[in-house]
């Protein structure tokens, strides 16, 4: 069953609310592709898009991509996900200037197994990591009594 839908109110010739779910065989579609300011479809692109593939500003979805990404895979500059690529990466695997996760690859990364310049993980803490990542964390990975000076 198809879904669409527009709101008659717009700003900048881009509908606010775009919803376009399943097949439409009027328009020769397979799967919709919702484009609004918010856009809600299996293709969304808009400011904030929701979708199976989704592209925005913020951006949930299988495969998101946006300044703020949420998905299966997430790319953006702040993004999380299954596998998450970005400037900020927080995922199972995490690839970012700081990254996250079980798997994490970075200039600044933490997780299970972790590849970088400054790496904090199971096998070894870079001193600059451990002081990079406890002004974040409120000096949880720093030794009793020595995160004082970051305060």
């Amino acid at each position: 069953m198809a879904i669409r839908w527009q709101s008659s109110a717009s700003f900048l010739e881009q509908s606010l609310v775009s919803i376009a779910v399943g097949p439409d065989p009027n328009k020769n579609e397979i799967r919709g592709h919702a484009r609004g300011i918010v856009a809600i479809g299996d293709f969304a692109t808009g400011v904030i898009a929701i979708g199976a593939i989704s592209k925005g500003v913020i951006a949930v979805g299988g495969l998101a991509i946006g300044a703020f990404a949420l998905g299966g895979l997430g790319i953006g500059v702040l993004a999380f996900g299954g596998l998450a690529l970005g400037w900020f990466a927080f995922g199972g695997v995490a690839v970012g200037y700081i990254a996250v996760g079980g798997l994490a690859v970075g200039c600044y990364a933490l997780g299970g197994a972790v590849f970088g310049k400054f790496v904090f993980g199971p096998l070894h803490r870079d001193p600059q990591a451990v002081e990079f990542f406890s002004k974040f964390c409120d000096g949880m990975f720093l030794p009793h009594g020595s995160n004082t000076h970051l305060r």
